[in-house]
């Protein structure tokens, strides 16, 4: 009889443990960012309008280089504005002090994957509309792209979600606003 009785408390502690741990990784899944909803920007829909618009001058001699690559590669063009203004101010020679070249502040490497030359306003505009674009198919959500295209995409990976470094919820803030 004492032996009926520890089998049961031993399958009932086995069904509890597993029910937590079902439970648990159930949370894990549902919260993967891999099962966000796929963000679509279709200018003049609803649903873009998380993305503020462009509300800077949108006047000088790269503007219409930054619309048209923008659109080359399914970038809302406020979006990609916004982020020129945020990395550059729209100075064709800006350099930071981590390297990063030109009005979309692209990393040297990643010019180089990227087979553009960053001293070139137009290939400069052209490749940082690309890898915005590619952070986007990787992570399904601008907010996530664009702390990619600041952090990288590790960091991304690493943290599940925009990394906790001032500089990139800054950025992101800045960009998006919120």
């Amino acid at each position: 009889m004492a032996e009926s009785g520890s089998s049961k408390s031993r399958q009932q502690l086995f069904r509890h443990q597993t029910s937590v741990l079902d439970s648990r990784a159930s949370q894990q899944y549902a919260n993967s960012i891999r099962l966000q909803p796929r963000e679509v920007y279709i200018p003049g829909t609803p649903g873009t309008e998380s993305i503020p618009r462009f509300s800077g001058k949108p006047s000088g001699p790269y503007v219409h280089l930054a619309r048209a690559a923008a659109r080359r590669h399914g970038v809302p063009e406020d979006l990609f504005l916004r982020l020129i203004s945020q990395e550059s101010g729209w100075n064709a020679k800006a350099r930071s002090h981590k390297g990063a070249i030109g009005l979309a502040q692209l990393m040297p490497v990643t010019a180089r994957v990227l087979r553009v030359n960053p001293h070139d306003p137009a290939q400069n505009l052209e490749g940082g509309a690309r890898y915005l674009a590619e952070q986007f198919h990787s992570f399904r959500s601008w907010r996530l792209a664009l702390a990619a295209y600041n952090a990288g995409p590790e960091a991304v990976r690493k943290y599940g979600g925009v990394p906790p470094y001032r500089e990139t919820r800054g950025y992101v803030k800045a960009i998006l606003g919120s």
